[in-house]
């Protein structure tokens, strides 16, 4: 009897253990954001549309672009800087909305 119990628990640790690393490994689709990020090439910030521009103002008053990027499909990426020191990444289309990519 105790042969019993102990093969089964030995049965349930050894089932739960795989199911562990069944789930433990999920896949990543990195190809599709290094595909999106190459695709933009830098501009001159001051060939930026005066949408885009007026929306950075209006939006991140305290914003300085630092540099701007343009894709084949009129999409901007902007990096840009903030009094505080701090940076970050903001993207728009040509009429000045914000987009996530």
């Amino acid at each position: 009897m105790r042969k019993l119990i102990f093969a089964t628990v030995l049965s349930f640790v050894g089932v739960t253990a795989f199911a562990q690393e069944e789930t433990a490994e999920l896949p990543v689709d990195e190809t599709t954001i290094v595909t999106e990020v190459q695709d933009f090439e830098e501009i001159s910030v001051s060939d930026l549309p005066e949408a885009i521009s007026s929306a950075v103002a209006k939006d991140y008053p305290t914003a300085t672009v630092d540099k701007a990027y343009k894709n084949e499909s009129n999409q901007y990426k902007l990096e840009v800087s903030l009094e505080d020191g701090t940076t970050g990444t903001l993207y728009a289309d040509a009429e000045g909305n914000w987009i996530e990519i």
